[in-house]
Formats: structure tokens, C-alpha cells, sequence
């Protein structure tokens, strides 16, 4: 996940699209985790 959030980072995703790209990741059943928005 951290190499996923790393790449992002390094296109200069906003932390808002990022969000929505890890909830879409998730809702496709790829991301076996919970994702907590602080």
C-alpha cells in the first residue's frame, strides 16, 4: 500500500483524489484493508 500511495504521491495526485482512488480500490474487492480518513 505504501508503494501505491508513494506513486501517487510522485504524480501528484491531490490527498482528496487519492481517497477516492484507495475507496475505489477497495470497493473493487483489490484492498484487503480499512481505510480510516483522519
Amino acid at each position: 500500500l505504501s508503494t501505491l500511495v508513494n506513486g501517487l504521491n510522485a504524480l501528484g495526485v491531490s490527498p482528496r483524489d487519492m481517497i477516492s482512488i484507495l475507496q475505489a480500490i477497495k470497493a473493487a474487492g483489490a484492498l484487503q484493508a480499512d481505510i480510516e480518513v483522519m
